[in-house]
């Protein structure tokens, strides 16, 4: 009844995910290679949670 108050946990994702391609992008251009990998890796992990959520619905 009341389905408007729940979050949209598909938008919270897509937040985290382009922050974390932000954070990833700036690390590039800084210099820290590692850094940037790690975070595309868990960008690429919440990418495949949202691709896992576009297909339930």
């Amino acid at each position: 009844m009341l389905g408007f108050l729940k979050g949209n946990p598909k938008k919270k994702l897509q937040k985290a995910y382009e922050e974390k391609l932000t954070k990833a992008l700036h690390a590039q251009r800084n210099g820290d290679l590692r850094s940037h990998g790690t975070l595309m890796e868990e960008a690429e992990k919440i990418y495949a949670e949202i691709q896992a959520l576009d297909e339930n619905q």
